[in-house]
């Protein structure tokens, strides 16, 4: 509707357990992730307007076509054939190529409003966010997932856990995930070493163990990573894993005071240090956001 302003939430995403396959047909990697959506959040304001505009403030990030909100957007207007313009205004919380999928995050946003905006289906979006990138479906769904194949596979499991939070590390390199895969490959395909259930919260004790097969590729690429986790381990007292493709570190810890307290104990060269919680996000907002539109 012309003239209408939505705000969407654009939560992080932390792989609790990631498996990855070779190559398949695609050029791509199959994988097999436990995922689950945090509050860290960047805020997207969305509103139909003359002429596409992206303000991203001061972030180091791209703000024409090649910003992944531009390319959800033009993935959409060439699957609906609907060619009206946005502006966009970004708020960065998430940090930027730490493995926390802030980029697929800010494009299921730009999705979900668009979807409010023009009145576009679920099933619509969520095929045009599998055409964007592997995180994006899930970025648009949220909660707590199994997420497959090359991403487009999803399958809740229920209502966010409550019983734990995360104390996050971002180490002050980036990682390139596509460069992680290649090393990934080039080291003929490793298994990530696993962190038994009984370290894990009650919760998700009956998905573990848990592994990231891209720790090996990440640490070939950047070994001060295996510096950052030791030193980390130490502090925290207790297994420390890899998001994704990384840098981020993360723990588990009883609840957000003790989380909170064990971020801060972090080393002061980190990029971020910061607590965070598992919600039920995603695509419950596009039903949210039509029931206030419908008021």
């Amino acid at each position: 509707m012309e003239g209408e302003t939505l705000e969407v939430e654009a939560a992080a995403k932390v792989n609790l357990s990631l498996r990855v396959k070779a190559l398949d047909g695609s050029g791509m990697h199959p994988l097999l992730s436990l995922v689950q959506s945090f509050d860290r959040c960047d805020r997207l304001t969305a509103s139909l307007a003359g002429e596409d505009e992206l303000d991203i403030g001061d972030v180091d990030l791209p703000a024409e076509r090649d910003n992944l909100i531009w390319r959800a957007i033009d993935r959409l207007r060439a699957e609906t054939g609907d060619q009206r313009s946005f502006s966009f205004s970004l708020t960065k919380q998430i940090p930027i190529s730490a493995g926390l999928a802030g980029g697929s995050a800010d494009a299921a946003a730009a999705l979900v409003a668009a979807s409010a905006l023009l009145g576009i289906s679920r099933p619509t979006i969520m095929e045009v966010a599998a055409g964007v990138g592997a995180d994006v479906p899930f970025c648009v769904q949220g909660g707590f997932s199994w997420m497959e194949g090359h991403g487009e596979l999803l399958t809740p499991i229920r209502q966010a856990p409550a019983d734990y939070a995360l104390a996050v590390v971002v180490p002050p390199f980036p990682l390139n995930t596509a460069a992680v895969y290649r090393r990934w490959d080039d080291l003929g395909e490793p298994a990530g070493g696993a962190v038994d259930a009984k370290h894990l919260p009650p919760s998700l004790r009956a998905f573990g163990p848990f592994v990231n097969d891209l720790y090996p590729a990440a640490l070939d690429l950047r070994p001060e990573l295996g510096e950052w986790q030791a030193e980390l381990v130490g502090r925290w007292e207790r297994p420390v894993m890899l998001s994704g493709s990384g840098p981020s570190l993360f723990a588990y810890f009883a609840d957000r005071t003790e989380a909170t307290e064990a971020a801060g104990l972090g080393p002061v060269e980190a990029r971020a240090r910061f607590a965070t919680s598992p919600v039920a996000f995603g695509a419950r907002l596009l039903d949210s956001l039509a029931e206030d539109r419908s008021h």
